[in-house]
């Protein structure tokens, strides 16, 4: 039975989440609809990671196996047709070995999250950017982010609904910088929490406002409690980018 590799971007806004949910769109959903339209199949789709309510990805990647050898390129091509005008797109589609796992076969995870930082609301980005209004220190942020690079108990930064086995996690990338109005966070890691990126960016806020220190910030990781994360940001401005095999 063939198995198919895709990778799918999304406009989260208008989904509660990558997950099929039962009174709520999602886009598991979406997809899983369109490929039964187009073979007459009913599948379940395998995703690197389950994106919650309002989240975007550029680079989601899900595998799914059907019964005909299709043409990748038709796969690709039919999906995305019957799919308009809902915000989901197949970037690519890939015959791959049925030892593939688009979860459990991933070496790492990319995230970036995006700060509109101007008084100006987002118009042209409603929805895609976390607006914060008062001035932000990217620099000082990007230092705060620096501590807590590494192998650490992230509980802190851990959703209480997680269903991770461990709050153990290592994060390769956590860097900040500005691109003129915007606020650029990347997070790398093989693995993350339910709510960690967001947790972190949240808390980085907090010290680009002044409000925090760093050594603030990497007190809060020590704390190794979810009390001590102050704030969590919003799911607009995150995007999945990538995820590495």
């Amino acid at each position: 039975m063939p198995r198919f590799k895709l990778t799918i971007e999304y406009d989260g806004t208008p989904f509660s989440g990558w997950q099929r949910q039962k009174t709520r769109p999602s886009v598991q959903q979406t997809l899983e609809g369109a490929i039964e339209q187009m073979t007459g199949e009913t599948v379940t789709l395998q995703a690197a990671g389950r994106t919650d309510a309002g989240v975007h990805a550029l680079g989601q990647v899900a595998h799914v196996d059907l019964t005909r050898d299709w043409d990748p390129f038709q796969v690709r091509e039919g999906l995305n047709h019957l799919m308009r005008p809902k915000p989901v797109g197949i970037v690519a589609a890939e015959l791959v070995a049925d030892t593939f796992e688009a979860r459990f076969s991933a070496t790492a995870r990319h995230y970036e999250y995006r700060i509109l930082n101007r008084r100006t609301p987002a118009i042209l980005e409603r929805n895609q950017v976390w607006h914060v209004y008062k001035p932000l220190d990217a620099e000082i942020m990007d230092e705060a982010a620096s501590l807590i690079l590494g192998h650490h108990d992230f509980t802190t930064f851990r959703s209480t609904e997680c269903q991770s086995n461990s709050p153990m996690k290592t994060l390769d990338v956590l860097t900040v910088r500005r691109e003129h109005d915007h606020i650029v966070v990347n997070a790398s890691a093989r693995s993350f929490l339910h709510h960690q990126v967001r947790s972190m960016v949240g808390c980085l806020k907090l010290v680009g406002e002044g409000k925090w220190t760093p050594a603030d910030f990497r007190a809060a990781l020590d704390a190794r409690n979810r009390s001590h994360c102050r704030a969590m940001a919003p799911s607009d401005g995150l995007y999945l980018t990538r995820v590495d095999y």
